[in-house]
């Protein structure tokens, strides 16, 4: 079972909230840790923006999906 360093459940967020507490929250992840992210869609852009901005630094993993909670595990690596 993973543990989580941080969880952010990005539905309590206002749209232009969610990816600078994102990317600031990963930023503050050590190596090996491991973030919760809790969304009510697949939140497959910002896996895209994530490829873009950090290449091989992360490991992307579904938890849940949907059909009204997704989970995703996003460790960096």
């Amino acid at each position: 079972m993973l543990s989580f360093a941080a969880t952010i459940d990005v539905r309590t967020y206002q749209r232009e909230e969610k990816q600078p507490m994102i990317f600031g929250t990963f930023e503050k992840l050590l190596l090996g840790e491991t973030m919760e992210l809790i969304n009510d869609h697949d939140p497959q852009p910002l896996y895209q923006k994530f490829m873009i901005c950090y290449p091989e630094q992360f490991l992307w993993e579904y938890l849940e999906q949907g059909p009204e909670v997704w989970r995703i595990g996003i460790t960096k690596k």
